[in-house]
């Protein structure tokens, strides 16, 4: 079982020992994201995350690279609406030589200027590419909706135009603010002596900031929004959704479940229903997405452009189907055994591991055993089902996002 140690400094570490693989992955996770971004610093977390990669005072960017290939090990990072991580898998003889170019990284990058401005432009072709994948587009586009007048309507790129002005010393700023020692986690999950691994660190990151201000989540007064953008593609995409549970809410296996259920899987309702026996989609799926204070469970679809109209009743019916006759005791045993074993499976990859491990720590304090989640899984009941299927089948609380060759009333299709 994984447990959360804190250091002399503390700095908590969040250690999950696999002693029968040979790899061990590493991240570092800051609790920073576009909601703590101010409305001049719109897309400076995704930036600073690309920076880091970008020279150090004993590493050029190409040496940073060079030497986790010298070892043979896989560096990368990520940013989120609320967190950033960054991450390297290795093999467990290296461990260390790796932790040292991921800490070098962390303490020692320049922020060269010359380099900001290069890696500007490589930022604004990432935002040229999300707009040319709509499938991605209409994900931002459905945030703006949902979340209206709230930090998580924010896009993590940003824009190009509050892209362009970011400084040098708005970057030293953001980090010195947001990047703080109460608000870091390191994950490590894999084949690693604990002893060691806190002597890595132990020390290391001090150079940061203390403790971090303090945010409270303001929601903003809820109207469902709607969205449409039209474009020459080939496919319409369509997002559907509605607010639901916050990270780590008691109902969120039971969430988990059902989303399952509804469109989780080829066997869920919504593939079984809108592509096998009407056709009318390739993709379709519904995802549960958790985030600090809340959360949201939405409907993804990409379909022929003369076929949304038929695509969102379909999707409606099936909304008013769980809504008047609930689901049978066979679908939801069916579904914690398909969530048991992509559970399972998830846990036998260190990467894997460590990104739900140093989430949770991150943004909860605190670890779930194997046996403790498995446990909850096999706990849910009907009735559990029953409460949440009410947060998700009032259709008048939905929001939604469309990109398409036509300039349809998302809102009137919704609500006829």
């Amino acid at each position: 079982m994984g447990k959360i140690v804190t250091l002399k400094c503390g700095l908590r570490l969040a250690l999950e020992e696999i002693p029968y693989v040979q790899s061990v992955t590493t991240g570092i996770w800051f609790r920073a994201g576009c909601v703590n971004e101010r409305e001049n610093e719109r897309g400076i977390s995704h930036f600073i995350e690309h920076m880091m990669f970008k020279g150090t005072s004993k590493r050029t960017a190409r040496q940073i690279a060079e030497d986790t290939d010298a070892l043979g090990a896989q560096m990368n990072a990520f940013t989120a609406k609320e967190t950033t991580c960054y991450y390297v898998k290795s093999l467990s003889s290296n461990l260390d030589k790796t932790c040292e170019i991921l800490l070098d990284m962390m303490t020692d990058s320049l922020f060269a200027p010359e380099e900001m401005e290069r890696e500007k432009k490589v930022v604004m072709e990432e935002m040229k590419m999300v707009q040319d994948t709509p499938e991605d587009a209409v994900q931002d586009l459905f945030y703006e909706e949902l979340f209206r007048n709230e930090p998580l309507e924010r896009s993590i790129l940003g824009t190009p135009e509050s892209l362009a002005p970011i400084t040098h010393d708005d970057i030293v700023n953001y980090i010195h603010r947001e990047y703080a020692l109460d608000n870091i986690v390191v994950s490590v999950a894999g084949n690693f002596n604990e002893q060691e691994v806190c002597a890595l660190f132990e020390e290391k990151l001090s150079g940061f900031t203390p403790k971090k201000p303090s945010y409270e989540y303001v929601p903003a007064v809820y109207t469902p929004g709607f969205r449409t953008v039209t474009r020459d593609i080939e496919q319409s995409h369509i997002i559907l959704g509605c607010k639901a549970l916050k990270f780590g809410d008691d109902d969120g296996y039971a969430l988990t479940l059902l989303n399952n259920i509804m469109g989780g899987s080829m066997s869920s309702r919504l593939f079984q229903n809108i592509r096998e026996e009407k056709g009318l989609a390739y993709t379709v799926y519904s995802f549960n997405s958790p985030h600090d204070a809340t959360g949201f469970y939405a409907i993804n679809a990409g379909v022929a452009h003369e076929k949304v109209e038929d695509t969102v009743e379909a999707v409606k019916e099936e909304l008013q189907k769980l809504a008047d006759h609930g689901i049978t005791e066979r679908e939801l045993s069916v579904s914690k055994e398909q969530i048991k074993g992509s559970y399972i499976f998830g846990l036998e990859n260190t990467s894997s591991l460590m990104v739900s491990n140093g989430k949770r720590a991150l943004l909860r304090n605190q670890l779930v055993s194997q046996e403790e989640a498995l446990k909850k899984i096999d706990a849910v009941t009907m009735e559990d089902i029953r409460r949440v299927t009410a947060l998700i089948t009032d259709l008048s609380a939905y929001s939604g996002a469309l990109i398409g060759r036509r300039d349809l009333d998302l809102k009137k299709l919704i609500n006829h």
